[in-house]
C-alpha cells in the first residue's frame, strides 16, 4: 500500500471483521466501544498493519474497560496491573482504546505515525503516557512480562497482574517457548497472556494453541476474540498457582 489512508472517515472505515466496522455492536459491547471506530479512523497515512490492529480491539476495550486495574493517574503507581502489547506492529487499536481511556489526548491520534508525533508505528514507552515497553520486534513481549512478574513477586507486590498480549504468529519464535516453559512450573500466578490468533502462525500447535500453553501447566482457554462477555469470562476466571492463557480467535488475516 503506498500513500493511501488505512482510515479515512469514521463512515468509510476498512476492516478485516467480515463486513463491519471497528467498534461496530459486539455481544456484550458498550456504547463506550463503539466509538473506538471515530478514534480508529483519526489515524492516517501509509501503514501496511491493518489486520494487526483491527483483530486486537475487542480484546484490548476489555480489558482496559473493565479488568486492568490501571488509569491516568495510577499510571506510575507500584501496585498498578501492567499491560505489555508485545504484538507493537499495527498499534491504532492501542492507541485507540488508551486515548478513550483519557491516557493522552484524543487529538494526538491525527499525527500518528507522523516525523513530529508521539505516536509512532511501534509504541514507545518513552513517549507515550500508559505504555508499559517499546515493542515490535516479535517474540519480545512474553519473555519481558515473565521478568516483569519475578520482579514483583520479589518486591513483595503480589496484588500486581501482567497482561501481556501476543499474537499467533510470535508463538513461531522460539523465546516465547522458552517463557512457557519457564512460567508454568515457577507458578508466576500473576502472570496472563492473551493471544490474538487470526490464524496468521506459520507453524502452528497440534491440538491447538491452548494446548500449548496447558502442556507447561498453564490454565487456558479458546474464547471468541469478538464477544465480550465471553472474553471478561476467560479474563477473569480463577487459575490459583498457575499463570493464565487466553487464546482470542478473531477472523483470519486473509479472509
Amino acid at each position: 500500500m503506498t500513500n493511501t489512508a488505512l482510515f479515512s472517515t469514521p463512515t468509510d472505515v476498512r476492516s478485516d471483521l467480515s463486513g463491519d466496522r471497528p467498534g461496530a455492536s459486539r455481544p456484550g459491547s458498550s456504547p463506550r466501544f463503539r466509538d473506538l471506530g471515530r478514534l480508529m479512523a483519526l489515524m492516517t497515512g501509509d501503514e501496511k498493519h491493518g489486520p494487526a490492529a483491527t483483530s486486537t480491539l475487542d480484546a484490548l476495550w476489555v480489558l482496559y474497560d473493565r479488568v486492568l486495574r490501571v488509569t491516568p493517574a495510577s499510571a506510575d503507581a507500584p501496585e498498578r496491573d501492567r499491560f505489555l502489547l508485545s504484538k507493537g506492529h499495527g498499534p491504532m487499536a492501542y492507541y485507540a482504546v488508551l486515548a478513550a481511556k483519557g491516557f493522552f489526548p484524543e487529538e494526538w491520534l491525527a499525527g500518528f505515525g507522523s516525523y513530529d508525533s508521539p505516536l509512532g508505528h511501534h509504541p514507545d514507552r518513552v513517549l507515550v503516557p500508559g505504555v508499559e515497553i517499546g515493542s515490535g520486534s516479535l517474540g519480545h513481549g512474553l519473555p519481558l512480562a515473565v521478568g516483569t512478574a519475578l520482579g514483583l513477586r520479589a518486591q513483595g507486590l503480589t496484588d500486581s497482574r501482567i497482561w501481556v498480549l501476543i499474537g499467533d504468529a510470535e508463538l513461531d519464535e522460539g523465546s516465547n517457548h522458552e517463557a512457557i516453559a519457564y512460567a508454568g512450573p515457577a507458578g508466576l500466578e500473576q502472570l496472563h497472556t492473551l493471544v490474538v490468533d487470526n490464524a496468521s502462525a506459520t507453524h502452528g500447535w497440534p491440538g491447538g494453541i491452548a494446548s500449548r500453553f496447558e502442556a507447561a501447566g498453564w490454565s487456558a482457554q479458546t474464547v471468541d476474540g469478538r464477544d465480550h462477555e465471553a472474553l471478561y469470562a476467560a479474563f477473569t476466571a480463577p487459575h490459583p498457582g498457575r499463570p493464565r492463557a487466553v487464546v482470542a480467535r478473531v477472523e483470519s488475516k486473509n479472509a
